[in-house]
């Protein structure tokens, strides 16, 4: 069969697309053909009506392609609505060569539907003999073979609903022509960047050919990219402990942070920053000293190694020597000697400090391992940084990070993962998506159940008779402030890490100079929480 060769301009544009191929046709869609398939012809064979069809249907010249038809009335009726909803931009047609029976023809049909969209199928063409000559046996199959009377195919590709959802399938951000846009009231605005970098990713081909009716409802779907994400992508995000995040951070005059976890699950139920903490998800990477809040990590290593129990009696000075150390407490107050439960509630830096001096040198990091504090995790669309903490050989060393100073860092992810994994008893692997997992590239493994019991205890004499009292009329609230100095003339950064329930939190004030600011988000935060 001769080789054929057509041109074809798609709306007048300037840019001009020639294909040469065997018993095909190429073309741009959109405008008539111009005559380029030949009109009925009472003398021509099968194999010549067969692709002079395809030459009109591959140029959309209905009327040519419908005028070699037995039907042409149905056909031009069919083929003029059954693509109309297609956005087509092009179409190619490639007949097989026949093998024996001439009158049946079997083509290849592919369409481009806008950028980056292709389909492709295997069709048949039969060609009959009518008394006006060989035509077409006209169906609507020969468009889809699917397709059937007063059915037409349609392009659906999503623009203009939600890309990505929250848990609850309110929408956080909507697909658009120029790409995703924060929806209406979306919240999560620290993340709503990195997950709309991750949602174009999985949802630019998400694309579909559906069959619909006469009504326009959707009869099946006919075609959709292998791998391509229907949409939306469903977050762990919860709509309302989100903005009872964002109204604690936004009531601080200082910059603050705010990060939430389901213990249960490891679900991340809300990330949120104030303005003054600027656009940088510093909620889910900046490390820092996190100060007594790190007593957890130091209090889990005391028990699991046995130098001391809830109940031990441990003296709780204003102030101590320790090697060449000399620690204060925060206003130097002194207990006298108290119950380790007691000095933890009250915060005695005195105590601790003590205590962490007097541990082996890798204890408190391996305890601050099994607190989640040197896991790490791929959780698709984000970036993430738990904290840092490693064996400290010099005592002095291990008594400056026992209270959280030296070169113990955390994130306020960091935290609220070390407050999940106290308050679920086991590993938390923290995930943003419902149905893309996150990678565990650094596990953990919890602290013994007995260890974590004491802790869970210690927690709750803190809000109810220590540093967070401001925290006990809220419910069963467990955790601890911290104060974490800095070097240099900067004003110290708050810090409160607990859960209630199966929210574990982390708050992060910079440069409050105490705990108590971190303390009252809590509580804006707790207060905020549906029941």
């Amino acid at each position: 069969m001769e080789a054929r060769q057509r041109r074809w301009v798609l709306g007048g544009a300037a840019a001009a697309v020639v294909a040469i191929v065997t018993a095909g046709v190429l073309v741009l869609y959109g405008e008539p053909s111009q005559g380029t398939a030949q009109g009925p012809r009472d003398d021509a064979d099968a194999g010549e009506v067969a692709l002079d069809f395809l030459d009109a249907f591959a140029a959309g010249d209905v009327a040519a392609a419908a005028a070699l038809t037995d039907d042409p009335a149905a056909a031009e009726a069919t083929l003029s609505r059954a693509t109309a909803r297609l956005g087509v931009t092009g179409v190619e047609t490639r007949a097989v060569p026949p093998k024996g029976d001439e009158s049946f023809r079997d083509f290849r049909v592919t369409w481009t539907l806008g950028a980056g969209r292709t389909w492709a199928y295997d069709n048949r063409v039969h060609v009959v003999r009518t008394g006006e000559g060989r035509r077409v046996d006209w169906t609507p199959a020969l468009v889809h073979p699917r397709l059937r009377d007063g059915q037409a195919l349609e392009l659906r590709t999503g623009d203009g609903a939600p890309g990505v959802v929250d848990r609850d399938g309110r929408p956080l951000l909507d697909r658009r022509a120029g790409g995703l846009e924060p929806a209406e009231k979306a919240g999560a605005r620290i993340l709503l960047p990195s997950m709309s970098r991750l949602a174009a990713e999985r949802l630019a081909a998400a694309w579909s050919v559906v069959i619909v009716d006469a009504r326009g409802a959707e009869v099946s779907t006919v075609h959709a990219p292998a791998g391509a994400e229907a949409g939306p992508l469903v977050s762990t995000l919860s709509g309302a402990t989100q903005r009872a995040a964002q109204t604690a951070v936004d009531e601080v005059d200082a910059p603050a942070s705010l990060v939430a976890i389901r213990p249960s699950t490891g679900a991340i139920l809300a990330v949120a920053q104030n303005a003054s903490a600027g656009d940088a998800p510093t909620a889910l990477t900046g490390l820092s000293a996190p100060g007594s809040t790190f007593k957890i990590a130091t209090a889990t290593a005391v028990l699991g190694s046995g130098a001391a129990g809830a109940e031990t009696v441990l003296p709780c000075p204003g102030r101590d020597r320790i090697g060449t150390r000399t620690i204060p407490n925060d206003g130097e107050f002194d207990l006298g000697a108290v119950p380790l439960r007691t000095a933890f509630a009250h915060s005695c830096n005195t105590t601790f400090a003590r205590l962490a001096a007097d541990l082996p040198p890798e204890a408190l990091a391996d305890a601050a391992t099994s607190l989640g504090l040197n896991a790490d995790f791929e959780i698709p669309g984000l970036t993430t940084e738990a904290g840092r903490v490693g064996p400290a050989a010099d005592p002095v060393q291990r008594l400056e990070d026992g209270i959280g100073q030296g070169r113990v860092q955390a994130s306020p992810f960091g935290l609220a993962l070390m407050a999940a994994t106290v308050a679920s008893g086991q590993a938390v692997t923290p995930r943003l998506w419902r149905d893309l997992d996150t990678t565990v590239v650094s596990g953990y493994e919890p602290p013994p159940a007995g260890v974590l019991a004491d802790v869970r205890g210690m927690m709750r004499e803190a809000v109810t008779g220590g540093t967070a009292t401001a925290l006990a009329g809220l419910g069963d609230v467990r955790g601890k402030t911290g104060t974490a100095q800095l070097a240099g003339p900067a004003r110290a950064h708050g810090w409160f890490a607990g859960y209630r329930g199966d929210v574990a939190f982390a708050v992060l004030v910079e440069h409050a100079g105490t705990a108590e600011p971190s303390v009252r988000a809590a509580g804006t935060f707790l207060s905020g929480l549906p029941d």
